[in-house]
């Protein structure tokens, strides 16, 4: 890992985001680009006309000044931190700027007392997590010197999870970091007998050409009560789940995990495109 994106805007959160971004950039010795969005309607640059464009030139700099104090901080010390302010509109670009950047990880601040629907459906967290091709690591609380050694995936072991499944193990080897999978099984929902979960967990392994992860079977009365409870019987440091990319988050994620999982759980959670 050598590149990681935080977008900023000046907020609380975006500070979390920045203080975990720069904990992974000192182990993997990677460079952090920071960018603000103003999104500034085109028609106002585009008409040139002289108040709004000197508004518009206005923002800029006043973006770029907040950078100085933003920046200012000793965990940063020793990070070589690029800076990008752009008039991009919508965060969906996001995965634009990641694809010319050569971006390895995107890290986001998230406000963690709402319910999940509203921290990433309609949000700029989920708009960044539906069109991006690299993980996206999601802050909801300060982590001070952040370092991943364990590493928790809630998996429904569907074939179509492999890819994700591949790229949460390489990430996983770039940490040195334990990894391990989790199938909660429900009484109400997808509910497999022992047999089944383990004919399909086998399947998954096969295909995903794994036989040493640590896979785990948890019966919980709810798949969001089972990551929860699950999540407390080690100390993992982060929790990965598979999305769907343009399709939205994974029925697994949306159907399942819902609001507690957004209020209650305190890990950090990275997504991996399916």
């Amino acid at each position: 890992m050598k590149h990681i994106l935080v977008p900023v805007d000046f907020s609380e959160h975006s500070a979390y985001a920045l203080e975990a971004a720069a904990g992974i950039a000192k182990q993997q010795n990677a460079d952090i680009t920071i960018i603000h969005m103003l999104g500034i309607s085109e028609a106002v640059i585009a008409e040139e006309e002289l108040l709004e464009y000197e508004e518009a030139k206005y923002f800029m700099g006043l973006a770029k000044k907040k950078f100085k104090p933003f920046l200012d901080k000793p965990y940063l010390k020793g990070i070589t931190i690029h800076k990008i302010v752009q008039n991009y509109k919508v965060f969906s670009e996001l995965n634009n700027v990641a694809k010319e950047q050569n971006i390895d990880l995107i890290v986001m601040g998230s406000h963690g007392s709402t319910g999940f629907n509203e921290i990433f459906i309609g949000s700029n967290t989920e708009k960044v997590v539906r069109n991006s091709d690299v993980p996206v690591l999601v802050i909801k609380e300060q982590k001070s010197n952040f370092t991943i050694k364990n590493i928790l995936f809630a998996c429904s072991f569907s074939e179509d999870m492999v890819m994700a499944y591949k790229n949460v193990k390489l990430m996983a080897q770039k940490f040195s970091a334990k990894l391990k999978l989790v199938y909660i099984n429900t009484p109400y929902q997808d509910f497999l007998s022992s047999q089944e979960a383990d004919d399909r967990m086998a399947k998954f392994m096969s295909k995903a050409g794994d036989t040493q992860t640590t896979v785990e079977i948890y019966n919980d009365r709810s798949v969001e009560n089972g990551i929860l409870n699950f999540s407390k019987t080690e100390k993992f440091d982060l929790l990965a789940l598979p999305t769907h990319g343009r399709k939205g988050l994974s029925h697994f994620l949306l159907g399942s995990i819902g609001e507690d999982i957004a209020n209650h759980a305190r890990l950090p959670v990275m997504t991996f495109k399916i």
